[in-house]
């Protein structure tokens, strides 16, 4: 017990004493009651106390926080000295202290009112410290009047460090609107509460509703961002459900674009990971990217035998590897490999040395433009490093391989998509190995090296303007941890040539993204920051196409998790696809025409377009009607 609950205590223990002899002292003054002596009266007082002082205990009343303590608190140190006092009395009683059951009863009750008036006088004087220091405070809206928002209001007029006061709270249920909730009182949320809020002198506003989902939350992010305030979610600790605050700090943050998607997270089984990746040995190509990183985190969390990182820069590896210090210490054993996929006697002597169960190959160059002028790189790092990964996986006796791959390769418009679709064809061929091949294809990843949320922020940061290649572009999304448990579940499932996809919802217009980061900026769009157009990019699409085809999809497990049934090509198809793209390169790096890979890579891959093919006819597409473009 802390020196505060000791001091409390002590207090407690001095006011009864005192409480005891005044009582006595006016009885015997104004009623002329007779006493057995001062013996008589301490060991009956010390009865009384200590039945009293074991009640409390038994009711927990002094693990209390009093500045925070609810009514059911008040109620306790009633329940504890009635039956304390109760108990003390009989006891008294016994041992023949008849003349002082009243001065017993009158101590109880005086006991008990100077008790609580003290914790009420406590939190008073308190409150009135905050009051006076309150002027410099952000005055906040809160959404929800319920429990949640009663603790968070609570929090924020009650910690110290808090910078915010609560002003007032709105509400959707009618029966709470015009009423008061922890002194504060509640408005209707109605088509009049935007223009309410533009009048009342509010900073911000805290969303403070419980099991929210995406479209929910879109929702009420929509309504009110048309009041030009800043707004943040509160975050409740599950602990918080419970009463137990005191060892809590409330989580309150900025709502982030991922908040916003049009898209549930994935339910995945962590036990069901858990059974399969424990005790096994599992290496990850590209262990320091943005997917293989995650991947790793992920595993870790699951006591593998051992985790290899393999990565081509050392210093995202570096990074990754004292996150893993830190937060496993000795109890993960892992190690980082520098190393090229297309170095495959390098890859041979990984494979030797550590002879893993599983295989993530994240390894791969996926920047579309980049990739356009260096097509090379992307054949050679995409398409003969999935390659070499892949037959060292088999040679090696590897039990699972799962490509990591994108919905770029869908109907290509650019030499990395293609490159990545000829990966696809690489897994899929090797339905007659012992090891069970699977590809993983998933949209763009939130927060990703390269992706356009880092590149939006930046914008913002320097006041703008943000850069679209074109207001009519769309893309699917989906979080880091999402497609990295997607990754993982998918190895969970795979038994040979697989090619899963994830139901992602609707596409999500980039402009919408951008507008809305804006807003989340506590900016306004065109005002504060504009955003412009600055043309399509080399290879780029207005949309990538629906990953979902109902027709040649098969239902797992998981309701967001697809296979989609391709019949793969034979393993001589596609080693004479791949001798054509290394010829092709050859003959690049030897001066010919720069067109030399595009040209094979058309005749390798018979689903690839140039994007004016395709960007001409976009608007006809079922998947700009989806996102609501026209």
């Amino acid at each position: 017990m802390n020196k505060k609950k000791l001091l409390l205590i002590l207090i407690d223990t001095l006011s009864f004493i005192g409480i005891y002899f005044f009582c006595g002292i006016s009885l015997y003054i104004f009623s002329d009651t007779e006493f057995d002596g001062l013996s008589a009266l301490a060991l009956n007082a010390l009865i009384l106390y200590a039945f009293i002082f074991a009640a409390r205990l038994a009711c927990r009343i002094y693990l209390n926080i009093w500045r925070y303590a609810s009514t059911s608190a008040y109620l306790k140190i009633m329940l504890a000295d009635a039956i304390g006092g109760a108990a003390g009395i009989g006891i008294s009683h016994v041992f023949g202290f008849n003349r002082l059951i009243v001065l017993n009863a009158l101590t109880v009750m005086a006991y008990l009112i100077f008790t609580l008036a003290n914790r009420f006088a406590y939190r008073k004087l308190r409150d009135m410290g905050k009051e006076n220091s309150s002027s410099n405070k952000i005055n906040v809206a809160i959404v929800g009047a319920g429990k949640i928002g009663m603790l968070l209001a609570k929090e924020l007029s009650f910690n110290v460090n808090s910078k915010y006061k609560p002003y007032c709270f709105i509400d959707s249920d009618t029966h709470k609107a015009g009423s008061v909730v922890a002194g504060i009182k509640v408005y209707p949320e109605n088509e009049n509460i935007i223009e309410q809020l533009k009048k009342m002198p509010v900073q911000e506003i805290f969303i403070a509703l419980p099991k929210l989902n995406k479209e929910e939350l879109q929702r009420i992010y929509d309504f009110y961002q048309k009041a030009n305030l800043k707004i943040k979610i509160y975050d409740l600790p599950v602990a918080l459900l419970h009463d137990r605050i005191e060892n809590e700090k409330f989580r309150l943050r900025e709502i982030k674009i991922e908040d916003l998607l049009f898209r549930d997270s994935i339910d995945v089984d962590t036990e069901t990971l858990r059974s399969y990746y424990e005790g096994k040995t599992v290496l990850v190509t590209g262990g320091g990217g943005s997917i293989g990183s995650e991947i790793c985190k992920q595993i870790a969390k699951y006591s593998p035998k051992k985790l290899i990182i393999l990565d081509i820069y050392e210093n995202n590896a570096y990074t990754l590897e004292q996150t893993l210090k830190t937060r496993y210490g000795s109890s993960l054993d892992f190690c980082v490999e520098i190393a090229s996929v297309r170095d495959k006697q390098r890859l041979e002597a990984i494979f030797a040395a550590y002879r893993p169960d599983v295989v993530f190959h994240a390894a791969a160059h996926k920047h579309v433009p980049l990739m356009e002028h260096s097509s090379t790189e992307a054949i050679k790092n995409n398409v003969a490093g999935t390659y070499n990964t892949a037959d060292m996986a088999e040679k090696y006796g590897v039990k699972k391989f799962i490509l990591i791959s994108t919905d770029k390769a869908v109907n290509p418009t650019n030499i990395m998509g293609a490159s990545k679709r000829m990966c696809e064809m690489i897994v899929q061929c090797r339905t007659n190995s012992k090891t069970s091949f699977v590809a993983v294809r998933f949209g763009n990843v939130l927060g990703s090296n390269g992706s356009v949320i880092p590149l939006f922020k930046e914008q913002i940061e320097r006041g703008g303007p943000i850069t679209l290649t074109d207001k009519r572009i769309i893309r699917y999304f989906m979080t880091i941890p999402e497609a990295s448990q997607l990754v993982m579940h998918a190895g969970v499932l795979a038994e040979s040539g697989e090619l899963f996809v994830l139901d992602m919802g609707n596409p999500v217009k980039i402009l919408d993204l951008a507008e809305n980061m804006i807003r989340l900026s506590g900016l306004t769009p065109y005002k504060d920051i504009d955003i412009v157009e600055i043309g399509l990019r080399p290879g780029e699409k207005l949309y990538e196409e629906l990953l979902i085809r109902s027709e040649n999809m098969k239902k797992t497990a998981n309701k967001k998790i697809f296979i989609e049934h391709d019949t793969p090509l034979s393993r001589e198809e596609v080693d004479k696809k791949i001798a054509l793209l290394m010829r092709a390169v050859d003959d690049a790096e030897r001066g010919a025409s720069p067109d030399a890979v595009k040209n094979a890579m058309k005749q390798t891959i018979p689903s690839y377009h140039d994007p004016d093919e395709i960007n001409k006819d976009a608007l006809k597409s079922n998947e700009m009607k989806l996102a609501g473009i026209k």
